[in-house]
Order: structure tokens, then sequence, then C-alpha cells
């Protein structure tokens, strides 16, 4: 199948693929059926009846706890005349049809019908009415959907990003808060800015070791790493979470070897090991911070195909969760998860009311990032603009995830696309590699 305005070369995005109401049509029809997507957290569905509804474009699904190890999903119509059954989130053990009565249980057989003598027996016959069911599989602390039944296993689709995350055992994190934006961007746009930390130095000069004040530039590794990891924390509302930060506090005082790199060795052992016990003396089920750095787990921020990020630190993370509301608005949500001993009970999250990109209540480094975006989008409608031209070796994660998303455009089989979408499962700052796809 031709897809309009493809990547033709690897290094070169055609500026149009982020507006084009025909390329946004196609990612509707191609590629959002067929792709897991996160489409809530455990935390929201901790009962028996709890239920959220989960939106993708005109696509709206009902995620609901059925039991203490089960979830499932629906498609969010009665099977009478289509009215959506619910709007939001909350908590009940039979979805009522606002429209005519008809009833369904959790567990989506039809338990109530109107009047069922008016009916013919073919239109109530009870494996007919279910609900419709969507695929539904848990991992890593959420609830994850797919529209097709085809669909290859979720693990399949995850890989190497959900064997990373089961060693930094990320299912134990809980929500501490989460926020949403609203963007004047397309989705794939702003899931690019996070794809590379080539922007940081302009967008984020706070994070540069130049930047520390003279009045904390006091000799000392520790009071460097100090530095940042306030920094980061406060920058991002939780990323590096302060308990951590007063963890590191602690350790200021330490004597380190004179050597540059046996004393940030040093440091980092002993800084992961204190924040380890100190987490697992409270009953949190906390990994070896050590023990993921020997293995190379280190990396600050990992993407997922096609619209999750995490980004740990320490302790604690920030996720990201990015969905297309049209094809220039974006709803971007963000997440701040930290370690919560399993004793300490904390409230179903909320869905947050989404906010102005420009809000003064958000972070300063969401709140750079941005600023940048709806700039960025306007600029792209420029005469005097044709594509991005990215660097082969620190951008290619925008490249590699954009001709995936071709591949679903195309209408490839899940055996060309599963392996290409593990190779941009990866961090960020990777170079272009060959996904197996074809030109280009």
């Amino acid at each position: 199948m031709n897809v309009p305005w493809a990547v033709q070369t690897a290094d070169r995005i055609p500026k149009q693929r982020y507006y084009d109401a025909e390329f946004f049509a196609l990612e509707k029809e191609r590629l959002w059926p067929r792709v897991w997507q996160m489409a809530c957290r455990l935390e929201e569905i901790p009962k028996p009846g709890d239920y959220v509804e989960y939106e993708i474009l005109d696509e709206s699904v009902i995620v609901v706890r059925v039991d203490a190890e089960t979830v499932r999903a629906y498609h969010n119509a009665c099977r009478h005349r289509g009215v959506k059954l619910v709007e939001g989130n909350g908590s009940r053990r039979t979805f009522v049809c606002p429209f005519h009565g008809w009833c369904w249980g959790i567990d989506g057989r039809n338990t109530f019908v109107l009047r069922p003598e008016e009916f013919d027996d073919h239109n109530l016959d009870p494996d007919d009415l279910r609900l419709v069911s969507v695929r539904c599989e848990l991992w890593g602390g959420c609830a994850w959907i797919n529209l097709d039944d085809d669909a290859p296993p979720l693990r399949d689709c995850f890989e190497p990003f959900a064997s990373i995350y089961d060693a930094w055992k990320v299912e134990s994190l809980r929500v501490e808060w989460w926020q949403a934006c609203r963007l004047p961007v397309n989705w794939r746009l702003a899931t690019a800015a996070f794809m590379e930390g080539y922007h940081v130095p302009q967008t984020h000069p706070q994070l540069l070791p130049s930047s520390q004040p003279e009045t904390t530039r006091r000799p000392g590794l520790a009071q460097t790493n100090l530095y940042f990891m306030r920094t980061l924390g406060e920058g991002m509302g939780g990323m590096i979470h302060e308990n951590d930060v007063r963890i590191a506090e602690g350790l200021q005082t330490m004597e380190l070897p004179a050597d540059p790199a046996a004393a940030t060795a040093t440091w980092r052992t002993a800084l992961n090991d204190a924040i380890v016990s100190w987490h697992r003396a409270r009953g949190c089920d906390m990994p070896d911070l050590n023990e993921l750095d020997r293995r190379g787990i280190v990396d600050a921020i990992n993407f997922c195909f096609p619209h999750y990020f995490l980004l740990p630190q320490y302790s604690s993370a920030s996720s990201y969760r990015i969905r297309p509301l049209a094809p220039e608005e974006t709803l971007f949500e963000i997440w701040s998860l930290t370690r919560i001993p399993p004793d300490q009970v904390t409230g179903r999250p909320t869905p947050p009311e989404p906010m102005a990109p420009d809000d003064p209540r958000w972070p300063p480094i969401p709140a750079q990032d941005f600023s940048n975006l709806p700039r960025q989008q306007r600029g792209l409608h420029s005469k005097g603009f044709e594509y991005m031209r990215l660097s082969s070796r620190i951008e290619g994660l925008i490249s590699n995830f954009e001709r995936v998303v071709d591949g679903f455009l195309a209408g490839l089989p899940y055996e060309a696309l599963v392996p290409a979408i593990q190779k941009t499962n990866t961090t960020i700052d990777v170079p272009i590699v060959d996904l197996g796809l074809g030109a280009p």
C-alpha cells in the first residue's frame, strides 16, 4: 500500500507527516487498531468493579477489574443500539445502558433486557449479547489493550523494554501524582521531542554542570552530584525523589579516592546501596541498583512503541503517555512514580484535567519542553521548510520510530513489524538502524 509522505531517506523526515489529514486518517485506520496501548495504571482499578474508560480517537474501551487477578476490556457500546455504557472512571458491578436499561455484568454477560418478548430469538442469543471483548494484558503495573485480536502477545512487542524494566521492578512503582497537557501539536512531534538529549544544552541549561551557582561550587564530587539530583528532582517534580536527595545529602562528607574515576565509582556505589537499604527497610520491593549497574541497565530514559516512555532515577521514575486527538492536537500525560511501602494506603489516582502548555503549575523541565513544541508545529507549515534533517548518530530513534509507523501504514505483516518495533524499544540518542522493512 502506498503511504503518503513516507520516509524516503532515513535522515530526512517530510514535514507533511505532522499535519496532513490523509496521513492522520491512515494512522487511525492502520496503526492504532494494531498496537498495544497503555490503557490505565492498575492503581486506577484496585477493586473488583472498578473501571476506566480508555479513549483512542473514535474508539472507547472499558477496562474493568473482575477479581484480584483478572482485568478485562470491552468495547464501550451497548449491544442493543450502540450507546456508550460508561463515561470516565468509576466503580460498579453492572453496566447499565442509559438509553433502554439493558445491563451487563463486569464479566461481559448480558444480565437484563427490557421486555425481551418484543425481540426475535436470534437477537437475544446470550453469546451474541456479550460485550465485545478487547485484548487486554497486564505488565509493569499497567493494563494494556490491543484492538486487534490477531496481534502478537504484548511481551513480543515490548522487548527489550519489558526485560529491562522487569529487572528494575517497575511493577512495584506507585503513582505520586499525575498531570496532563493538551498540546497544539501532532502526537508524533510531541513524542520525538523526548527521543534525543541533543536539545538539553539549549532547552534545559540548568542541567549542565556549568550552571551550578558559584555559591554551591564547593570542592567535591558529592556537591556536583547533589546539585544535579536537586535540579532534576525539582525540575521534573519528582523524577529524582526528594527521599533519595536526602539520602545523598547524608553521604556528602564521606571520604572519596583522589582519582576522579575511582571517586565517581565509589560515590555511585555507596549512594545506590544507601538508597536500596533505606527503601527496603520500609518494605518496598526495591531492585539492587548496583546489580543493575553491573548489568548495564543504567539508561535514564527508554521508549516503548508507540506512545510510552519511562524515565527511571534511583527509587523513582517519571512516565509519559502520548495520544492523538487531531492531526495537530495531542494529549500528553505525565506520571510521577515512586516506591511506597505496601502497607501504606493511597487513594485511586484521579484523571487530571488537562492544563495548557504554558500553565505556571508545570514543573520547569516539562514547561521548557512544552514551550518549544507549538513553535515547532507552526514552523512546519513554513514554505521555507521541507523536512527534518536528522543526525544519523544521535537522532536515530526519531527515524526508526517514523519508519515503523510507515510499516504499519503500508499494512506490513506482524512478522516484519515486531522485529522492527523491538529496535525502537530503546533508550534515546541512538543511531539510525536497518529495520528490515525494505527501503529506505
